[in-house]
């Protein structure tokens, strides 16, 4: 590992020096639920399952597929993150310490997940918009999922009526733990 990539997982790097060891979809920093920073490039060279979530949703038992692929394939490189949000139906009313607590007591959730956010329009959140635009989709709903790739430079979408365990996702997911970092 050079400086450079230490330094960008510490959080330390430069301004634009931290691209070039970190993919630009992945050059993006949120706090967690927990109030801490999550620097996405700590997710450079894996497989990235990025979600945005609601706790009042249809789809939210989508959370214990979510988890089951995170527990399942997380020793083969893949990360899951959730991105809550309140921008379908207002079905993410709640503050980001009730959100945690929903998660984590209903189902048991593991795997990263960010401060509240929007994931479109104008106010949508940099890996929301970048990722939108790599793939010409935007969510529609609640739970659409994005699988990027370990280069952090293709993005595969999947509408959120796709469940995390069907078929089409966890080929391509399993296609793309296959590849070399």
């Amino acid at each position: 590992m050079n400086t450079l990539t230490v330094l960008c997982l510490m959080g330390l790097a430069l301004p634009g020096a931290a691209s070039a060891a970190c993919p630009e979809l992945l050059d993006h920093r949120f706090n967690s639920l927990q109030g801490k920073a999550l620097d996405m490039c700590q997710f450079s060279g894996k497989v990235v399952l990025v979600v945005n979530t609601a706790s009042y949703c249809g789809n939210t038992p989508q959370y214990k597929g979510l988890e089951a692929l995170y527990r399942k394939y997380q020793a083969q490189g893949l990360v899951v993150v959730g991105f809550p949000a309140n921008d379908f139906g207002g079905q993410e009313p709640g503050t980001n310490d009730q959100i945690k607590d929903f998660c984590q007591f209903t189902y048991d959730v593991r795997f990263p997940l960010v401060e509240k956010t929007h994931v479109v329009g104008a106010d949508a959140n940099a890996v929301f918009g970048k990722l939108g635009k790599l793939t010409g989709q935007v969510p529609e709903w609640n739970f659409h999922k994005y699988l990027v790739a370990r280069d952090g430079k293709r993005a595969f979408s999947f509408a959120a009526r796709s469940q995390p365990e069907g078929s089409e996702l966890v080929a391509r997911l399993e296609a793309l733990l296959v590849e070399k970092p």
